[in-house]
């Protein structure tokens, strides 16, 4: 059955008896097995387009029933925010405007009083809550300047309502993040970093934030990862968080600058062109507990360049893991105080947007093999997908490297954010992404999908165009179930086609590991317990003493291994044995 979440997105419940027998994920194939995993099939095409198509983003589409009759929509933004049928892709409504969307479309009932709200940012500094007609709620202009790329909600402080978080895509120094209350006042202690403060950050030019509660308080903390080497850091109350006492003399996470070298991290600052160190600006960053041990860390991709020359030459993208208090992640025999040897071929192929549109280095941690620990997934500017397991290595066939043409130019495509799930359910994850060519190529990229070892089993071509255009999809899919039948599809927001829809057949049984956009629809960049091991329900043992008359009532307790962002929700019966069945009463 089907159960609709607080984000206003369908899931599977897979309802069971409590009487239950909770079986592990078996191990996946080895790097030479591909799934048996049946090739997208295009549903519909031009979602909300007219005569033509608006230029599409960075924005992942929602999928959500927003006005609760039962069946889910696809809520998108390229400029004009639309609301199409997940059925047929028709066109439910439209609010137009004149500046594009760029992050991820946000829906989320804000204050917890059953209706959706949708968010969105823009440019020309407009962040926008509309609900669910269409109609604008507020719109508020956090900066004064520049352009919202950054954008999440999250339950701040645990008390049942949903902040809104956005950053500022701008050169600035200061007052890069501001908070909203769902009524559109500005958060106690937001904007941060406040002027004044120790420690440095700049503009966030990406979806440049994760949002967790990462020492187990109950209180979200936010990492905010900048235009330089710097990564700021904040609790809920816009007050900076404190780092490790190996870094002497420095407080707080902005004050730690970061570089390939630990050591150097530890010194304080880089001998350029021989230190190199690595620059945030497309950072945009994922908290994961990546080897299963119950504490969460936090996976970034950094650009490493030579800060020796001017302006910077960039050398190659590469992930580090850092744990709450700013150090490097080590733990279950691996050891990240030292970043992963690039591979070859890891520069880039072009940082010209007047070129072809960047690589947004989105990090995934997502656990591809089944062993209960998560790999690393990021599309790189050197036209490649990659995948790195704790090892710090690429098993089987990745990197993958995006196909192209070969000529006229087309010798290099770049990678969207890539979705992570299991598609047929086998207990090894599939990985879907989309590709884009050069501007002005006249070709079009495709829908990717690839088995865990990184062996391409499908690649769709998204729809033409005209001569001296190009088309594409620059943001993750949204893998989402959004005509109510028992398979999923995968949604685009693509460059120059609108909306484009693909079944995926045979994936009733299929789990969703990281489904969209910054891993849900809330944009908060976490790896939800689905991305590693299953949570297991647990049932305890209850006796009780009769008694000779009368009834008496047995209390037992079902427990869930790990949160979950899914409803889990169980059935149970009761049976005669020694003691009569009687009626269960209402859970507790």
């Amino acid at each position: 059955m089907a159960d609709r979440g607080r984000d206003g997105s369908w899931r599977r419940v897979v309802r069971r008896a409590a009487s239950l027998t909770i079986l592990g994920l078996v191990g996946a194939p080895g790097p030479e097995a591909s799934a048996d995993v049946a090739a997208p099939v295009l549903k519909w095409e031009r979602g909300g387009c007219t005569s033509w198509c608006q230029t599409g983003w960075y924005a992942s589409p929602a999928v959500a029933d927003i006005d609760d009759d039962g069946e889910p929509e696809v809520v998108w933004g390229s400029y004009d925010l639309v609301s199409l049928d997940g059925a047929t892709g028709g066109l439910e409504w439209r609010a137009t405007h004149a500046n594009r969307v760029y992050p991820g479309v946000v829906i989320a009932d804000l204050t917890g009083d059953g209706p959706l709200e949708i968010v969105v940012g823009r440019n020309s500094d407009n962040l926008m809550v509309y609900d669910s007609t269409g109609a604008v709620v507020w719109t508020r202009h956090p900066f004064g300047s520049g352009e919202v790329r950054t954008l999440a909600v999250a339950d701040l402080e645990a008390d049942g309502v949903l902040e809104i978080v956005a950053g500022h895509a701008a050169g600035v120094s200061t007052n890069q993040v501001e908070v909203y209350e769902p009524s559109g006042t500005v958060r106690s202690g937001w904007p941060a970093k406040r002027a004044g403060e120790p420690g440095y950050g700049a503009g966030l030019f990406n979806q440049n934030v994760a949002v967790e509660d990462l020492d187990g308080d109950g209180d979200m903390e936010l990492i905010v990862p900048t235009d330089s080497h710097y990564i700021m850091a904040f609790d809920d109350g816009g007050d900076q968080l404190p780092v490790h006492a190996m870094y002497t003399g420095r407080t707080f996470w902005s004050e730690v600058g970061v570089h390939v070298d630990h050591e150097v991290d530890l010194r304080g600052y880089a001998h350029c062109g021989t230190e190199h160190r690595p620059n945030f600006i497309q950072g945009a960053p994922a908290v994961a507990d990546v080897d299963g041990d119950g504490s969460l860390e936090i996976v970034v991709v950094g650009n490493v360049h030579n800060c020796a020359t001017s302006p910077y030459t960039s050398l190659y993208q590469i992930p580090f893991i850092l744990r709450p208090d700013r150090t490097r992640w080590s733990g279950a025999g691996f050891d990240w105080t030292v970043v992963p040897t690039p591979p070859a071929g890891a520069g880039p192929k072009s940082e010209d947007w007047h070129v072809i549109q960047s690589a947004a280095t989105n990090v995934v941690p997502a656990d591809l093999d089944g062993d209960g620990r998560l790999e690393i997934l990021y599309p790189s500017y050197d036209g490649r997908m990659h995948a790195y397991w704790l090892d710090k290595t690429q098993h089987g066939a990745w990197p993958y490297t995006v196909p192209a043409t070969g000529s006229g130019g087309d010798t290099y495509r770049f990678a969207s954010e890539p979705a992570v799930v299991d598609l047929d359910g086998d207990g090894s994850a599939e990985v879907l992404f989309a590709s884009w060519p050069r501007n002005g190529s006249g070709l079009s990229g495709h829908l990717h999908v690839l088995d865990a070892w990184g062996n391409e089993l499908h690649r769709i071509p998204l729809p033409a165009v005209g001569s001296g255009e190009w088309n594409g999809s620059l943001a993750a899919p949204t893998v989402a179930d959004i005509d109510g039948d028992p398979d999923l599809e995968a949604v685009l927001g693509t460059a120059a086609s609108g909306v484009v829809a693909f079944d995926l057949p045979g994936t009733a049984g299929a789990r969703i590991l990281w489904g969209t956009g910054r891993g849900s629809q809330h944009r908060r960049g976490v790896a939800l317990p689905g991305a590693g091991p299953l949570p297991a329900l647990g049932v305890s043992d209850a006796q009780v003493t009769e008694g000779d008359a009368g009834t008496t009532q047995v209390d037992f307790t079902v427990t869930l291994s790990s949160p979950s962002d899914d409803p889990v929700s169980v059935d149970f019966t009761t049976g005669d044995g020694t003691a009569t069945a009687g009626a269960a009463a209402a859970p507790q």
